[in-house]
């Protein structure tokens, strides 16, 4: 109900009002039946623009600290996320990560959109990022097609940090449906899997024209924040001596 709530009346129209999001190719989301929306993820309005374009109710994989977060803000962002049926995804190993593929089949077996980001993250910087292959063994368990979508002016509309979005042209692109079923019963075999991640992730490129990492976005920030953190610590040094 609540989620409802949100699209039609607090929050859907307020986003088309002021993002005037150009959408291309909403024919290719199935009317009916089970699907997976995967798309890039630039920004943290991207969770509330893809739904308020869609006709069809779409649950979203969400990480867990947006469920966890301390204060009256973290509950607020909970409380939110939990009415609007998104799931938490507790992203900390591999047990975590089966955990999620679970729930994400869930969804898929009531026949309803099941929305995921394959890169795990947000990109801090507008490049897209390779892909995780939990979306691939999702895909193939549950026998179900895979529409990619690009986000387009998210990331200079919200960029990582920033709390209230600026107004900039937002484009949402959603491709052709990808059919896997020639992997059928492949789902345990790591090459088909990445086969198909990268098929997707492919896909989601030539939507959104963005420059593409052949390396985990998770990865690349940690090499970046621990850069950074040497060069501190080096300019530290500097100054002492």
């Amino acid at each position: 109900m609540f989620y409802y709530l949100l699209k039609y009346v607090l929050l859907g129209p307020l986003l088309r009002l002021v993002f005037r999001p150009r959408i291309e190719g909403l024919e290719h989301v199935p009317s009916t039946g089970a699907a997976i929306i995967a798309g890039n993820h630039l920004s943290f309005s991207d969770h509330f623009l893809m739904p308020a374009v869609l006709k069809r109710r779409i649950t979203f994989l969400a990480k867990a600290e947006y469920f966890t977060g301390p204060g009256l803000k973290g509950k607020l962002t909970a409380f939110f996320f939990h009415s609007a049926g998104q799931i938490p995804v507790d992203r900390s190993g591999k047990e975590a990560g089966q955990a999620a593929i679970r729930e994400g089949l869930g969804v898929l077996s009531k026949g309803e959109l099941l929305g995921i980001y394959p890169e795990g993250t947000r990109s801090h910087d507008g490049r897209l990022y390779k892909g995780k292959v939990g979306v691939a063994v999702m895909a193939l368990k549950a026998g179900v097609p895979v529409i990619p979508c690009a986000m387009i002016g998210t990331f200079e509309a919200q960029p990582p940090g920033k709390v209230v979005p600026r107004i900039h042209p937002v484009r949402i692109r959603f491709g052709e449906p990808l059919d896997f079923s020639r992997y059928a019963g492949m789902e345990n075999e790591k090459a088909v899997l990445r086969a198909v991640t990268d098929e997707i992730m492919y896909a989601i490129l030539a939507l959104s024209g963005q420059e593409y990492v052949d390396k985990y976005a998770a990865v690349v920030k940690a090499e970046e924040a621990e850069r950074k953190s040497a060069g501190g610590e080096k300019r530290r040094l500097r100054r002492a001596s």
